[in-house]
């Protein structure tokens, strides 16, 4: 007879004792199902681990707050106040500021002069245009009496009338630029911003201040492209800004010819009633139209 060793008769035992608890959990897994269900123990694992999706599926979803009960006014739409004409006067030649007649935020009038630059070489180039001017009349003067003598041909009579018209154009051109050395406002308005400082020099094309009108402001708001149905071409409405603190009564000047297709609204252009000059370009409020139900 085989003789097993202490080692091996260990070994032996505790695999006895591991299939008995087996078989002991096995029975207890089997006697806890229902009876008549006909699940197996692998079936009862299985539904035991599954979520229970079924009862989030049937929860009813909660619908959107409205914006009533948000406190949101749905005929409200922010608007922004525009100036009427608004400009940025650039250098058309290259100099040094002389007169400066302005600062931020002063008033100015029609045909006042804002910037005035150093002119003296384009002074002095109009003299020596205008000299050259009187010696090609001259020229043409004799060529035309010579010609008269039959010492002077039709060639030469021709280009001394080009030369005058010549020095007639170089006279114009230097009159031009003496024009560019003074700006002037084109309207009536306020110094918005100032790019350049006095005895300052400047390049042709640099931008030297920014003007913008006195008068009232427009508003320009985006509002929902259906309001389109009740808002039209002078249609009142009432519009609140912020820095002011007041009310204004405005009506709708201009309507866009174009919806704004991705978010479904439309540009629209007012006015406010009366004179405000406390309204100023760049502040903004909340309009409120009445009909846009």
């Amino acid at each position: 007879m085989f003789k097993q060793s202490p080692a091996q008769q260990n070994i032996a035992g505790a695999a006895i004792i591991l299939i008995a608890f087996c078989s002991l959990n096995f029975a207890g897994a089997q006697t806890t199902l229902p009876t008549g269900s006909g699940l197996t123990m692998s079936r009862a694992l299985t539904a035991q681990a599954q979520p229970a999706r079924s009862a989030v599926s049937a929860a009813p979803a909660t619908p959107a707050p409205a914006a009533a009960a948000l406190g949101i006014d749905a005929t409200a739409v922010r608007v922004l106040l525009t100036p009427d004409v608004e400009t940025v006067l650039l250098s058309q030649m290259v100099g040094r500021i002389v007169k400066l007649n302005g600062s931020l935020g002063s008033r100015v009038t029609k045909g006042q002069l804002v910037v005035g630059m150093d002119c003296s070489e384009s002074v002095a180039r109009l003299k020596m245009s205008q000299a050259e001017l009187a010696s090609a009349r001259e020229t043409y003067d004799s060529k035309v009496r010579l010609k008269g003598l039959d010492a002077a041909g039709d060639i030469e009579v021709a280009l001394a009338a080009a030369a005058v018209s010549k020095a007639d154009g170089q006279i114009e051109m230097t009159k031009a630029q003496i024009q560019n050395c003074s700006v002037y406002a084109p309207f009536s308005g306020r110094l918005a911003k100032l790019h350049v400082k006095p005895h300052q020099g400047v390049n042709a094309g640099q931008p030297l201040f920014e003007l913008v009108s006195d008068g009232s402001p427009r508003l320009r708001l985006n509002v929902p492209s259906k309001w389109l149905r009740t808002i039209k071409a002078g249609t009142p409405f009432k519009v609140e800004i912020d820095e002011t603190g007041k009310t204004y009564k405005a009506t709708v000047t201009a309507i866009n010819s174009r919806v704004d297709a991705v978010a479904q609204t439309i540009e629209i252009e007012a006015r406010v009633a009366g004179s405000n000059p406390e309204l100023l370009a760049g502040m903004s409020g909340t309009a409120r139209f009445m009909a846009a139900q």
